[in-house]
């Protein structure tokens, strides 16, 4: 009786060892291929679409700066070229946001052959909620964080004949944007690292105050201003991230014993 259970896996926890048996080192690698193949793919199609709007998406991100320069005033650029290659970025910036939730849908396919059965039932809420996560960290950029970077810079150098070129902009705009999108998808992380046993939510209480420093430091490189006022700003949700990542741990977190009768 005893033997006979041991031979049952049970089906809830049970990993898919066949499917990562007959996968070698060579095909985990052409897998890996095949979905950055995919995600390229998709970005391009996103990108051609975009680029039509492209003048309309950047007067719509340039609102940040526009608001606090003079009346009439615009952003300057000093190569031929410089508008040309401004409108690529801008539509590649935005064909990463637009595509989102196909590059998200290639990281689960991904990792899917090593999840157990259970977790495989969580695609759609994975993919809604870092889609979700990911559009918001770039809105709250958009909307909270880079006008304040830009406030400051433009106090700072309020002595001076202001010549702010688009190319200067929209590559600080471009590293806010997708720095915040990134750091929003830490309760995503935590989730998968509290499902595999890694980290549990009284791991991530007791790290707490290592975390708000990390979380500082990221912050300083995110933010392109030195002012520890501006670096609050980006520090903050991070901190509300890191506590609802403690929440999701402890709720969905690998509970004692679960998953040992895989294998």
């Amino acid at each position: 009786m005893t033997a006979t259970a041991r031979q049952l896996p049970d089906p809830d926890t049970e990993r898919s060892e066949e499917d990562l048996a007959r996968m070698s080192l060579l095909e985990h690698l052409e897998e890996l291929r095949h979905r950055i193949l995919i995600s390229i793919g998709a970005v391009f199609v996103t990108f051609i679409g975009c680029w039509y709007f492209s003048p309309q998406i950047f007067h719509w991100l340039e609102q940040p700066i526009l608001q606090f320069l003079p009346k009439g005033e615009k952003l300057a650029f000093t190569g031929l070229v410089d508008p040309f290659m401004l409108y690529i970025k801008v539509a590649l910036l935005a064909g990463i946001f637009v595509a989102s939730p196909i590059l998200l849908l290639q990281l689960w396919l991904f990792l899917r052959p090593g999840l157990y059965k259970s977790e495989r039932r969580l695609a759609l809420p994975f993919i809604l909620f870092t889609t979700l996560f990911f559009l918001a960290g770039g809105y709250f950029g958009y909307r909270i964080a880079f006008p304040m970077v830009v406030r400051f810079l433009l106090t700072v150098g309020k002595d001076f004949k202001q010549v702010v070129t688009i190319q200067a902009y929209f590559g600080m705009m471009s590293k806010v944007l997708l720095g915040l999108g990134l750091v929003f998808e830490l309760p995503i992380l935590i989730f998968f690292l509290a499902r595999i046993g890694l980290v549990t939510a009284g791991m991530l209480l007791r790290w707490f105050r290592w975390a708000i420093l990390l979380i500082f430091i990221i912050a300083a490189i995110i933010t392109p201003t030195p002012d520890v006022a501006t670096q609050t700003v980006f520090a903050v949700p991070m901190i509300v991230l890191y506590l609802l990542g403690v929440i999701i741990a402890a709720l969905f977190g690998r509970k004692r014993g679960e998953g040992s009768s895989s294998g």
